[in-house]
Protein backbone atom coordinates (compact mmCIF):
# COMPACT_ATOMS: atom_id res chain seq x y z
CA UNK A 1 0.00 0.00 0.00
CA UNK A 2 1.09 3.61 -0.55
CA UNK A 3 2.16 5.17 2.75
CA UNK A 4 0.83 8.66 3.29
CA UNK A 5 3.54 11.10 4.28
CA UNK A 6 1.51 14.01 5.56
CA UNK A 7 2.01 15.09 9.15
CA UNK A 8 0.29 17.74 11.21
CA UNK A 9 1.11 20.03 14.11
CA UNK A 10 -2.05 20.67 16.08
CA UNK A 11 -3.18 23.78 17.93
CA UNK A 12 -2.90 23.40 21.73
CA UNK A 13 -6.23 23.99 23.42
CA UNK A 14 -6.05 22.48 26.90
CA UNK A 15 -4.67 25.62 28.56
CA UNK A 16 -5.22 29.27 27.74
CA UNK A 17 -1.51 30.05 28.10
CA UNK A 18 -0.18 26.95 26.34
CA UNK A 19 1.81 28.43 23.46
CA UNK A 20 4.28 25.62 22.76
CA UNK A 21 4.53 23.44 19.67
CA UNK A 22 6.15 20.05 19.23
CA UNK A 23 7.97 21.29 16.12
CA UNK A 24 9.11 24.83 15.32
CA UNK A 25 9.20 26.45 11.86
CA UNK A 26 12.88 25.62 11.39
CA UNK A 27 12.06 21.94 11.93
CA UNK A 28 9.30 22.21 9.34
CA UNK A 29 11.88 23.46 6.81
CA UNK A 30 13.92 20.30 7.39
CA UNK A 31 10.90 18.04 6.97
CA UNK A 32 9.71 19.75 3.79
CA UNK A 33 13.19 19.26 2.32
CA UNK A 34 12.82 15.57 3.19
CA UNK A 35 9.64 15.35 1.11
CA UNK A 36 7.19 15.45 4.01
CA UNK A 37 3.98 17.45 3.63
CA UNK A 38 3.36 19.44 6.80
CA UNK A 39 -0.01 20.76 7.87
CA UNK A 40 -0.10 23.27 10.72
CA UNK A 41 -3.38 23.96 12.48
CA UNK A 42 -3.85 27.72 12.54
CA UNK A 43 -3.36 29.33 15.96
CA UNK A 44 -3.49 32.93 17.09
CA UNK A 45 -1.77 32.24 20.42
CA UNK A 46 1.05 29.85 19.47
CA UNK A 47 4.48 31.40 20.04
CA UNK A 48 5.30 30.79 16.36
CA UNK A 49 3.00 32.69 14.03
CA UNK A 50 1.10 31.12 11.14
CA UNK A 51 3.24 33.25 8.84
CA UNK A 52 6.46 31.73 10.25
CA UNK A 53 5.18 28.24 9.47
CA UNK A 54 4.01 29.25 5.99
CA UNK A 55 7.44 30.68 5.18
CA UNK A 56 8.96 27.39 6.35
CA UNK A 57 6.92 25.50 3.77
CA UNK A 58 3.95 24.26 5.79
CA UNK A 59 0.32 24.54 4.77
CA UNK A 60 -1.45 26.47 7.53
CA UNK A 61 -5.06 25.39 7.77
CA UNK A 62 -8.00 24.89 10.13
CA UNK A 63 -8.45 21.35 8.84
CA UNK A 64 -5.62 18.86 9.40
CA UNK A 65 -7.69 15.75 8.69
CA UNK A 66 -5.51 14.79 5.72
CA UNK A 67 -2.62 14.02 8.05
CA UNK A 68 -2.05 10.47 9.26
CA UNK A 69 0.55 11.46 11.88
CA UNK A 70 -0.39 14.22 14.32
CA UNK A 71 1.98 15.87 16.78
CA UNK A 72 0.79 17.74 19.84
CA UNK A 73 2.12 18.69 23.25
CA UNK A 74 -0.58 18.28 25.89
CA UNK A 75 -3.70 16.08 26.00
CA UNK A 76 -6.00 16.14 23.01
CA UNK A 77 -9.77 16.50 23.44
CA UNK A 78 -12.19 13.60 23.70
CA UNK A 79 -13.54 12.53 20.30
CA UNK A 80 -10.61 14.25 18.58
CA UNK A 81 -9.22 10.99 17.25
CA UNK A 82 -9.70 9.28 13.91
CA UNK A 83 -9.33 5.55 13.38
CA UNK A 84 -5.95 4.11 12.41
CA UNK A 85 -4.10 7.40 12.69
CA UNK A 86 -0.99 7.98 14.81
CA UNK A 87 -0.88 10.59 17.58
CA UNK A 88 2.21 11.72 19.49
CA UNK A 89 1.72 13.74 22.68
CA UNK A 90 1.89 13.77 26.47
CA UNK A 91 -1.23 11.74 27.25
CA UNK A 92 -0.74 11.58 31.04
CA UNK A 93 -2.25 8.10 31.20
CA UNK A 94 0.62 5.74 32.06
CA UNK A 95 0.11 6.01 35.83
CA UNK A 96 -3.63 5.50 35.51
CA UNK A 97 -4.42 9.18 36.01
CA UNK A 98 -8.14 8.96 36.74
CA UNK A 99 -9.04 12.23 35.02
CA UNK A 100 -7.64 10.92 31.73
CA UNK A 101 -9.13 7.43 31.70
CA UNK A 102 -12.05 8.55 29.49
CA UNK A 103 -9.39 9.88 27.09
CA UNK A 104 -7.57 6.56 27.12
CA UNK A 105 -10.80 4.64 26.49
CA UNK A 106 -11.63 6.97 23.61
CA UNK A 107 -8.27 6.31 21.99
CA UNK A 108 -8.80 2.57 22.33
CA UNK A 109 -12.27 2.85 20.81
CA UNK A 110 -10.87 4.72 17.82
CA UNK A 111 -8.11 2.13 17.28
CA UNK A 112 -5.38 4.72 17.13
CA UNK A 113 -1.61 4.44 17.49
CA UNK A 114 -0.47 6.38 20.57
CA UNK A 115 3.16 7.35 21.06
CA UNK A 116 3.84 8.83 24.50
CA UNK A 117 6.68 11.36 24.74
CA UNK A 118 7.24 10.47 28.37
CA UNK A 119 8.31 6.93 27.41
CA UNK A 120 10.67 7.80 24.56
CA UNK A 121 13.97 6.60 25.99
CA UNK A 122 17.21 4.85 25.16
CA UNK A 123 18.07 1.31 26.19
CA UNK A 124 19.15 2.53 29.63
CA UNK A 125 15.75 4.10 30.21
CA UNK A 126 17.04 7.67 29.88
CA UNK A 127 14.44 9.98 28.35
CA UNK A 128 15.37 11.55 25.03
CA UNK A 129 12.67 14.16 24.44
CA UNK A 130 11.51 16.30 27.32
CA UNK A 131 10.65 19.78 28.55
CA UNK A 132 11.99 19.18 32.07
CA UNK A 133 15.03 21.43 31.76
CA UNK A 134 12.77 24.35 30.88
CA UNK A 135 10.43 23.53 33.75
CA UNK A 136 13.45 23.95 36.01
CA UNK A 137 14.47 27.22 34.37
CA UNK A 138 11.00 28.77 34.52
CA UNK A 139 10.32 27.34 37.97
CA UNK A 140 13.44 28.90 39.47
CA UNK A 141 12.76 32.25 37.80
CA UNK A 142 9.21 32.18 39.15
CA UNK A 143 10.34 31.18 42.62
CA UNK A 144 12.86 34.01 42.88
CA UNK A 145 10.15 36.39 41.68
CA UNK A 146 7.74 34.87 44.23
CA UNK A 147 10.32 35.26 46.98
CA UNK A 148 10.78 38.94 46.20
CA UNK A 149 7.05 39.61 46.02
CA UNK A 150 6.33 37.70 49.22
CA UNK A 151 8.99 39.64 51.16
CA UNK A 152 7.56 42.91 49.87
CA UNK A 153 4.09 41.92 51.11
CA UNK A 154 5.63 41.09 54.48
CA UNK A 155 7.16 44.57 54.63
CA UNK A 156 10.77 43.75 53.73
CA UNK A 157 12.53 45.59 50.91
CA UNK A 158 14.69 43.28 48.81
CA UNK A 159 16.57 43.12 45.53
CA UNK A 160 14.41 40.28 44.16
CA UNK A 161 11.25 42.40 44.02
CA UNK A 162 12.36 43.79 40.63
CA UNK A 163 12.02 40.37 38.99
CA UNK A 164 9.03 39.28 36.90
CA UNK A 165 7.24 36.01 36.26
CA UNK A 166 8.94 33.99 33.50
CA UNK A 167 6.33 34.50 30.79
CA UNK A 168 6.49 38.29 31.19
CA UNK A 169 10.00 38.35 29.78
CA UNK A 170 10.28 38.46 25.99
CA UNK A 171 12.88 35.69 26.02
CA UNK A 172 14.96 33.50 28.28
CA UNK A 173 17.91 35.79 27.54
CA UNK A 174 16.01 38.78 28.90
CA UNK A 175 15.08 36.83 32.04
CA UNK A 176 18.63 35.70 32.70
CA UNK A 177 19.92 39.25 32.20
CA UNK A 178 17.48 40.47 34.86
CA UNK A 179 18.63 37.80 37.32
CA UNK A 180 22.29 38.60 36.65
CA UNK A 181 21.50 42.23 37.42
CA UNK A 182 20.01 41.21 40.76
CA UNK A 183 23.12 39.10 41.35
CA UNK A 184 25.39 42.11 40.87
CA UNK A 185 23.37 44.10 43.40
CA UNK A 186 23.42 41.17 45.81
CA UNK A 187 27.18 40.82 45.57
CA UNK A 188 27.85 44.51 46.18
CA UNK A 189 25.10 45.41 48.65
CA UNK A 190 24.12 42.09 50.22
CA UNK A 191 20.70 40.90 51.30
CA UNK A 192 18.48 42.81 53.68
CA UNK A 193 19.76 41.53 57.06
CA UNK A 194 16.19 41.35 58.30
CA UNK A 195 15.46 38.51 55.86
CA UNK A 196 18.84 37.02 54.95
CA UNK A 197 20.55 34.67 54.42
CA UNK A 198 19.04 33.13 51.30
CA UNK A 199 19.36 29.34 51.13
CA UNK A 200 17.90 27.54 48.12
CA UNK A 201 17.24 23.84 48.64
CA UNK A 202 16.77 21.73 45.49
CA UNK A 203 15.45 18.17 45.57
CA UNK A 204 16.76 15.92 42.82
CA UNK A 205 19.58 16.08 40.30
CA UNK A 206 17.92 15.37 36.94
CA UNK A 207 16.95 17.66 34.08
CA UNK A 208 14.49 19.72 36.10
CA UNK A 209 17.00 20.22 38.90
CA UNK A 210 19.73 21.16 36.44
CA UNK A 211 17.47 23.83 34.96
CA UNK A 212 16.72 25.27 38.39
CA UNK A 213 20.40 25.21 39.31
CA UNK A 214 21.33 26.95 36.06
CA UNK A 215 19.21 29.94 37.08
CA UNK A 216 20.36 29.89 40.71
CA UNK A 217 23.97 29.90 39.51
CA UNK A 218 23.40 33.23 37.73
CA UNK A 219 23.45 34.71 41.22
CA UNK A 220 26.61 34.80 43.34
CA UNK A 221 26.05 31.29 44.64
CA UNK A 222 27.94 28.89 46.85
CA UNK A 223 26.99 25.22 46.87
CA UNK A 224 27.06 23.48 50.24
CA UNK A 225 26.14 19.95 51.26
CA UNK A 226 23.12 19.09 53.44
CA UNK A 227 25.52 18.39 56.31
CA UNK A 228 27.17 21.79 55.85
CA UNK A 229 23.73 23.40 55.84
CA UNK A 230 23.05 22.08 59.34
CA UNK A 231 26.50 23.00 60.56
CA UNK A 232 26.45 26.56 59.18
CA UNK A 233 22.96 27.06 60.61
CA UNK A 234 24.21 25.96 64.00
CA UNK A 235 27.15 28.35 63.76
CA UNK A 236 25.10 31.11 62.11
CA UNK A 237 27.99 31.58 59.71
CA UNK A 238 26.11 32.44 56.52
CA UNK A 239 27.01 35.59 54.57
CA UNK A 240 24.55 38.03 53.02
CA UNK A 241 26.42 38.74 49.76
CA UNK A 242 25.65 35.37 48.22
CA UNK A 243 23.05 32.66 47.77
CA UNK A 244 23.62 29.21 49.24
CA UNK A 245 22.54 26.27 47.10
CA UNK A 246 21.93 22.81 48.55
CA UNK A 247 21.09 19.81 46.34
CA UNK A 248 19.33 16.94 48.07
CA UNK A 249 19.52 13.36 46.78
CA UNK A 250 17.35 10.38 47.71
CA UNK A 251 19.56 9.44 50.66
CA UNK A 252 19.10 12.95 52.07
CA UNK A 253 15.33 12.72 51.80
CA UNK A 254 14.71 9.25 53.17
CA UNK A 255 16.27 6.74 55.53
CA UNK A 256 15.53 3.14 56.40
CA UNK A 257 12.81 2.36 58.91
CA UNK A 258 15.09 -0.39 60.21
CA UNK A 259 17.79 1.52 62.09
CA UNK A 260 20.28 -1.31 61.51
CA UNK A 261 19.93 -1.19 57.71
CA UNK A 262 21.79 1.07 55.31
CA UNK A 263 20.27 3.21 52.58
CA UNK A 264 20.62 1.54 49.17
CA UNK A 265 19.36 3.44 46.15
CA UNK A 266 18.07 0.49 44.13
CA UNK A 267 16.41 -0.98 47.20
CA UNK A 268 14.76 2.41 47.80
CA UNK A 269 13.37 2.35 44.25
CA UNK A 270 12.20 -1.26 44.55
CA UNK A 271 10.93 -1.19 48.15
CA UNK A 272 10.07 2.40 49.15
CA UNK A 273 7.83 1.05 51.92
CA UNK A 274 11.01 0.20 53.85
CA UNK A 275 11.95 3.90 54.09
CA UNK A 276 10.78 6.99 55.99
CA UNK A 277 11.26 10.74 55.65
CA UNK A 278 14.41 12.33 57.08
CA UNK A 279 14.24 15.56 55.08
CA UNK A 280 12.37 17.43 57.80
CA UNK A 281 15.62 18.16 59.67
CA UNK A 282 16.76 20.39 56.79
CA UNK A 283 13.56 22.27 55.93
CA UNK A 284 13.66 24.89 58.73
CA UNK A 285 17.03 26.11 57.43
CA UNK A 286 15.90 26.58 53.79
CA UNK A 287 14.51 29.88 52.44
CA UNK A 288 13.29 28.64 49.06
CA UNK A 289 12.59 24.94 48.55
CA UNK A 290 12.60 23.82 44.91
CA UNK A 291 10.89 20.45 44.49
CA UNK A 292 12.37 19.05 41.29
CA UNK A 293 12.22 15.27 41.55
CA UNK A 294 9.88 12.50 40.48
CA UNK A 295 7.50 11.20 43.11
CA UNK A 296 4.58 8.81 43.35
CA UNK A 297 2.55 7.68 46.32
CA UNK A 298 4.75 4.66 47.04
CA UNK A 299 7.44 6.95 48.42
CA UNK A 300 7.50 8.98 51.64
CA UNK A 301 6.24 12.53 51.21
CA UNK A 302 8.92 15.23 51.27
CA UNK A 303 6.88 17.81 53.21
CA UNK A 304 3.64 16.90 54.98
CA UNK A 305 0.88 19.12 56.33
CA UNK A 306 1.54 17.80 59.82
CA UNK A 307 5.17 18.86 59.56
CA UNK A 308 4.29 22.34 58.30
CA UNK A 309 1.94 22.85 61.24
CA UNK A 310 4.80 22.05 63.65
CA UNK A 311 7.28 24.10 61.60
CA UNK A 312 5.18 27.24 61.92
CA UNK A 313 5.12 26.92 65.69
CA UNK A 314 8.90 27.44 65.77
CA UNK A 315 11.57 29.60 64.15
CA UNK A 316 12.36 28.78 60.54
CA UNK A 317 13.53 30.40 57.29
CA UNK A 318 11.09 28.84 54.82
CA UNK A 319 9.30 31.48 52.76
CA UNK A 320 8.61 29.87 49.38
CA UNK A 321 8.17 26.39 47.92
CA UNK A 322 8.60 26.17 44.16
CA UNK A 323 6.79 22.89 43.54
CA UNK A 324 7.89 22.09 40.00
CA UNK A 325 6.88 18.45 40.41
CA UNK A 326 3.36 19.78 41.01
CA UNK A 327 1.57 16.65 42.19
CA UNK A 328 -1.62 17.78 43.96
CA UNK A 329 -1.59 16.38 47.53
CA UNK A 330 1.67 14.70 46.60
CA UNK A 331 5.28 14.99 47.73
CA UNK A 332 4.51 18.54 48.91
CA UNK A 333 1.21 17.69 50.55
CA UNK A 334 0.12 21.32 50.81
CA UNK A 335 0.14 21.68 47.01
CA UNK A 336 -3.60 21.26 46.52
CA UNK A 337 -3.70 22.16 42.85
CA UNK A 338 -1.63 22.59 39.71
CA UNK A 339 -1.80 26.39 39.34
CA UNK A 340 -2.17 28.28 36.08
CA UNK A 341 0.32 30.70 34.55
CA UNK A 342 -2.12 33.55 35.12
CA UNK A 343 -2.76 32.53 38.74
CA UNK A 344 0.57 30.95 39.72
CA UNK A 345 0.83 31.19 43.52
CA UNK A 346 -1.10 30.73 46.73
CA UNK A 347 -0.39 31.04 50.43
CA UNK A 348 -0.97 27.91 52.49
CA UNK A 349 -1.88 28.46 56.14
CA UNK A 350 -0.43 25.55 58.17
CA UNK A 351 -2.75 26.29 61.10
CA UNK A 352 -6.05 26.26 59.20
CA UNK A 353 -4.66 23.98 56.44
CA UNK A 354 -6.34 26.16 53.86
CA UNK A 355 -4.88 27.93 50.81
CA UNK A 356 -5.55 31.48 49.70
CA UNK A 357 -4.74 32.82 46.23
CA UNK A 358 -2.10 35.48 45.77
CA UNK A 359 0.91 36.69 47.77
CA UNK A 360 -0.79 37.88 50.94
CA UNK A 361 -2.24 36.04 53.94
CA UNK A 362 -0.56 34.15 56.75
CA UNK A 363 1.56 31.11 56.00
CA UNK A 364 3.80 29.67 53.31
CA UNK A 365 3.87 30.80 49.68
CA UNK A 366 3.69 27.97 47.13
CA UNK A 367 4.35 28.40 43.40
CA UNK A 368 2.92 25.37 41.59
CA UNK A 369 2.39 26.23 37.92
CA UNK A 370 1.41 23.05 36.09
CA UNK A 371 2.87 23.88 32.66
CA UNK A 372 6.04 25.77 33.53
CA UNK A 373 7.87 25.15 30.19
CA UNK A 374 5.01 27.05 28.50
CA UNK A 375 6.35 30.19 30.19
CA UNK A 376 9.41 29.88 27.93
CA UNK A 377 7.52 28.69 24.84
CA UNK A 378 9.92 29.57 22.03
CA UNK A 379 13.09 28.19 23.57
CA UNK A 380 11.44 25.08 25.01
CA UNK A 381 9.68 24.23 21.72
CA UNK A 382 12.86 24.62 19.70
CA UNK A 383 14.88 22.44 22.07
CA UNK A 384 12.15 19.78 22.12
CA UNK A 385 11.85 19.76 18.32
CA UNK A 386 15.62 19.58 17.83
CA UNK A 387 15.44 15.95 18.95
CA UNK A 388 12.00 15.03 17.66
CA UNK A 389 12.64 16.19 14.08
CA UNK A 390 15.25 13.45 13.59
CA UNK A 391 12.57 10.75 13.86
CA UNK A 392 9.62 12.29 12.04
CA UNK A 393 10.33 11.01 8.50
CA UNK A 394 10.53 7.38 9.62
CA UNK A 395 7.42 7.75 11.76
CA UNK A 396 5.54 9.27 8.83
CA UNK A 397 6.57 6.54 6.41
CA UNK A 398 5.98 3.57 8.72
CA UNK A 399 3.25 1.04 7.94
CA UNK A 400 1.20 0.78 11.12
CA UNK A 401 -1.14 -1.85 9.64
CA UNK A 402 1.45 -4.58 10.17
CA UNK A 403 1.84 -6.48 13.43
CA UNK A 404 3.64 -4.86 16.33
CA UNK A 405 6.60 -7.20 15.87
CA UNK A 406 6.88 -6.25 12.20
CA UNK A 407 6.45 -2.51 12.72
CA UNK A 408 9.60 -0.67 11.68
CA UNK A 409 10.20 2.52 13.64
CA UNK A 410 13.12 3.63 15.79
CA UNK A 411 13.33 1.41 18.89
CA UNK A 412 13.22 4.49 21.13
CA UNK A 413 9.75 5.25 19.71
CA UNK A 414 8.60 1.66 19.48
CA UNK A 415 9.18 1.37 23.23
CA UNK A 416 6.95 4.43 23.63
CA UNK A 417 4.09 3.05 21.52
CA UNK A 418 1.32 2.51 24.09
CA UNK A 419 -1.49 1.64 21.68
CA UNK A 420 -1.04 -0.08 18.34
CA UNK A 421 -4.29 0.10 16.39
CA UNK A 422 -6.11 0.51 19.68
CA UNK A 423 -4.48 -2.45 21.43
CA UNK A 424 -2.02 -2.12 24.30
CA UNK A 425 1.49 -3.11 23.27
CA UNK A 426 3.30 -5.68 25.49
CA UNK A 427 5.03 -3.20 27.80
CA UNK A 428 1.75 -1.39 28.48
CA UNK A 429 -0.72 -4.23 28.91
CA UNK A 430 -0.88 -3.33 32.61
CA UNK A 431 -2.80 -0.20 31.63
CA UNK A 432 -5.85 -2.28 30.76
CA UNK A 433 -6.48 -2.55 34.49
CA UNK A 434 -6.93 1.21 34.71
CA UNK A 435 -10.06 1.26 32.60
CA UNK A 436 -11.84 -1.84 33.86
Amino acid sequence: MKIKKTIAIRHEDKYKMERRAALAPRHVEILVEQGIDVLVESSAKRIFSDEEYSKAGAKVTKDISDASLIFGVKEMPLDYFEENKTYVFFSHTIKGQEYNMPLLQNMIDHKINLIEYEKIANEKGQRLIFFGHFAGLAGMINSLWSYGQRLEKLGFSNCFSSLKQSHKYSSLAEATAAIKSVGKFLKSKGLNPEVGPLIIGITGYGNVSKGAQEIADLLPSEEISPTELLQKSKENSFKLDRVYKVVFKEADLSTTIDENANFELQDYYNHPEKYKNQFEQYVPHISILMNCMYWDDRYPRIVTKDFLEKLYENEHRLKVIGDITCDPNGSIEATHIGATILDPVFVYNPKTRKPKKGFESEGLLIMSVEILPAELPRESSEAFGNILVNYVKQLAEADYTVSFDDLIIAPEFKRALILHNGIFTPDFEYMANFIK
